[in-house]
């Protein structure tokens, strides 16, 4: 898998920043090769910052404004 690969080249050397609303445990809903999921989530977690952002959304409260407007 390109993202794999991608990941790969860049464990150690380089900043990566991935944002998702699924949980890691779900990845393998869209990748289905489990030990895939395993390794790419394995890379991006090591030695990572995990920000779990919660509540209403930032766009989502932005387009209520400009409707009420």
């Amino acid at each position: 898998m390109l993202l794999f690969n991608h990941l790969s080249l860049r464990a150690g050397k380089k900043a990566t920043i991935i944002t998702t609303n699924l949980a890691f445990n779900r990845w393998n809903e869209i990748i289905k090769d489990k030990v895939l999921v395993a390794a790419m989530v394995d890379r991006l977690t090591h030695k990572a910052y995990l920000i779990n952002m919660s509540g209403q959304s930032y766009r989502l409260k932005e387009t209520q404004k400009m409707r009420e407007k």
